[in-house]
């Protein structure tokens, strides 16, 4: 039986529901309509139900958030219904496993404190531009690539440096990415995806209720409720300091870690692109916590 007040979680999952419903125009799952003039964008309720095989009654009450227990077999069918592809159909899976309470209720914030190992290891990874962000984006560590890649973030204080909100607020990125659309447009997903599995996060909702507030831009995507996971990419970067360049761009969950992920950029030796980096390396400044000491550092960048 279903609760009968609905929860945060509850209303979740009927959000991403409803928006997926009303982007999935019917010739995308091959329905036939005639030529009037429709009231409802995407598919209807019934439409949907039909498709999937359920009831009208018991589709309407998953978008409501007054059944929340739904089958896998019904979450399948509503996914193939709706063409989801595979990051959409684990985004349903899991919202609905946590309208389920099969899942822990939000916690605090995660901790922003990043380990001694993962500083060595940014480090290392020079003159590769990297950096540690948090599930909402924070910058919490970076080698002086890392930082210098986003032309003008270092002018915010260290509180303020969120990758999301660069892309919004930051007049500098409409120029530095020649893809600005497509780039806000995944910076978006990535938080609908971490944000439906866990709505009342503070961290999360406060970054979010600030760029609603501050970004038509933002607001307009986030109602979309489009969702994507993370995958190799290449970025092409206008940098007002060295010039275009376009790099392989590498992210990956780091173990024991508060859901921190480690953020890789590179080039292939021996390309103009390269030559950019090394320069982004060379002529930015250290990070003030990592500070090398000025004869090791000059010493290190004048080996073969």
């Amino acid at each position: 039986m279903a609760s009968e007040q609905s929860s945060s979680a509850d209303l979740e999952l009927g959000r991403f529901l409803r928006a997926r419903r009303t982007q999935t125009s019917p010739g995308q799952v091959g329905l036939t309509v005639g030529t009037g003039l429709r009231r409802t964008p995407g598919l209807r309720r019934e439409e949907l139900a039909t498709l999937a095989g359920i009831s009208i009654d018991y589709y309407v009450r998953l978008e409501r958030g007054k059944e929340i227990r739904p089958s896998p077999s019904v979450l399948d069918a509503i996914a193939r219904a709706l063409d989801l592809d595979d990051a959409e159909h684990q985004h349903l899976r899991e919202l609905a496993a946590r309208a389920a309470r099969f899942v822990p209720e939000s916690s605090p914030p995660p901790s922003r404190t990043v380990g001694p190992h993962l500083t060595l290891v940014l480090e290392t990874l020079r003159p590769s531009p990297a950096y540690v962000v948090s599930r909402s984006m924070d910058l919490l560590a970076w080698n002086p690539g890392g930082l210098a890649l986003y032309a003008g973030l270092a002018d915010w204080p260290d509180t303020q440096r969120n990758l999301a909100r660069y892309l919004f607020l930051h007049p500098t990125a409409r120029t530095l990415f020649p893809d600005w659309e497509n780039q806000v447009r995944g910076c978006v997903a990535r938080l609908r995806a971490v944000a439906g599995t866990d709505p009342d996060a503070p961290d999360l909702t406060s970054l979010v209720g600030e760029l609603l507030l501050k970004s038509p831009d933002f607001a307009e995507l986030w109602e979309r409720y489009d969702v994507a996971g993370r995958k190799k990419t290449h970025k092409t970067f206008h940098h007002p300091q060295v010039g275009i360049l376009t790099l392989s761009g590498q992210s990956m969950q780091l173990e024991d870690t508060p859901g921190q992920r480690l953020g890789v950029y590179t080039a292939e030796p021996g390309t103009p692109d390269h030559e950019a980096m090394l320069l982004l390396d060379m002529t930015s400044p250290e990070p003030a916590a990592q500070a090398a000491d000025p004869k090791a550092e000059q010493q290190r960048r004048t080996q073969p």
